[in-house]
């Protein structure tokens, strides 16, 4: 146990997601509880239940953790809404000088990555992200690589375990924008100073029985890429060179085969007009794209109570 005078003062939030994780809940608050008090004069942890339907809630009410220091608070989503609402939820909530986000109960990391994190946020880093360096599905790595690609974003990002933020790092993002509907993706681009440390995972974490990351995925790659648009303009683009093809066809075949009057007329405006609708359709993907990147929506969650465990 450390002693009072080499615990740091500054005072940090730990946010927790559960949805049904009654089997992971209990120990991971334990131990994150005990990592904090060692290292922390005083800190709040934040647990958002995501409309759980399994006794998780029970479980985190019942654990006795350090009083002195420790301020718990469990965070009832009004239904379930998903990892992304809920954890902003949770943030919004917080108060910490830094916050740690944990999107799972999972702990396939030593404890003292979270302190690693910290001081390394503490030499000029405002977001610093825990990244496993095995285990990532290919599913993952392929929608990486695609968002990477394809979003104009001063940091790549990856697959992380969790991360910790600087509380000029989470005004900065509330400021761009009331809403993070992808909170890495915001993040990478709030224009702060962001780093990752890599760790080797002690296990394999299970797939998510509830799972709404591909519905983020896709909704990710619309709001922060332009991957729609290229796909738009690439069809477009196919489009125009079918078109060239029906044209030329139909020019050959009015000059060798003497075909019913108004064919030909008809076959190129078929296909010149197919071109043009995906032509349009890519100039209003882009509208649609610029005008969502300056307007958000507004803050899109909704909790039940807020219960404060002293």
């Amino acid at each position: 146990m450390k002693m009072e005078s080499t615990k740091e003062v500054n005072f940090v939030s730990a946010v927790v997601y559960c949805c049904n994780a009654s089997t992971t809940i209990g120990s991971f608050v334990k131990h994150l509880d005990e990592t904090l008090s060692d290292n922390f004069l005083k800190y709040e942890i934040i647990v958002v239940n995501d409309a759980s339907t399994d006794n998780s809630v029970d479980i985190v009410k019942s654990l006795e953790v350090n009083k002195e220091r420790c301020v718990m608070t469990i965070v009832n989503m009004s239904h379930r809404q998903g990892l992304e609402s809920s954890m902003n939820a949770g943030v919004d909530l917080s108060i910490g000088d830094f916050v740690f986000e944990f999107d799972d109960p999972v702990q396939d990391f030593e404890w003292s990555m979270l302190m690693d994190l910290y001081r390394h946020s503490l030499k000029g880093y405002d977001i610093v992200s825990a990244r496993p360096q095995r285990g990532t599905r290919l599913s993952s790595k392929l929608f990486y690589a695609l968002f990477n690609h394809y979003a104009n974003l001063q940091y790549k990002i990856s697959t992380e375990s969790f991360r910790v933020l600087s509380r000029r790092a989470i005004n900065r993002v509330r400021n761009i924008t009331e809403l993070s509907p992808y909170r890495k993706a915001s993040y990478a681009n709030s224009g702060m100073a962001m780093d990752t440390l890599p760790y080797v995972p002690k296990l394999k974490k299970k797939k998510e029985k509830y799972s709404d990351r591909k519905s983020m995925a896709v909704d990710s790659l619309i709001l922060y890429t332009d991957i729609a648009y290229h796909l738009t303009a690439g069809i477009a683009l196919f489009m125009f060179l079918v078109t060239i093809g029906f044209a030329l066809y139909a020019l050959f075949t009015k000059i060798y085969s003497h075909p019913v009057e108004g064919w030909t007329t008809t076959i190129l405006f078929i296909a010149f007009g197919f071109s043009g609708l995906f032509v349009i359709l890519a100039m209003i993907l882009k509208y649609l794209q610029i005008i969502v990147s300056l307007v958000f929506k507004k803050k899109y969650y909704l909790f039940e109570s807020i219960e404060k465990l002293q």
